[in-house]
């Protein structure tokens, strides 16, 4: 992937999109920082599946997932998208 200088709140604002069957996943919620290696590790999208007895998931894609960055939208391989229990 090619090396380039993206602002954070950039990345929120864009869609993240799924190549493997072409869904829209959603908008980034949060980040997983390495503050040591100063790296994204992953990111993590509010879960769409939400009922009254359902804890707050959150949907976790490693960076290594991370296909292309483009102007408006994040391509993300999603074969084998992560669900985290968070709390």
């Amino acid at each position: 992937m090619e090396t380039s200088m993206y602002a954070i709140g950039n990345l929120r604002t864009m869609e993240v999109i799924d190549i493997s069957t072409g869904a829209k996943l959603g908008y980034i919620k949060d980040f997983k920082i390495d503050c040591n290696e100063y790296k994204v590790l992953s990111l993590l999208l509010p879960n769409q599946k939400v009922s009254w007895f359902s804890k707050n998931d959150s949907i976790e894609i490693p960076w290594s997932r991370v296909v292309k960055v483009g102007i408006d939208v994040i391509l993300v391989d999603g074969s084998d998208i992560i669900l985290n229990n968070r709390e």
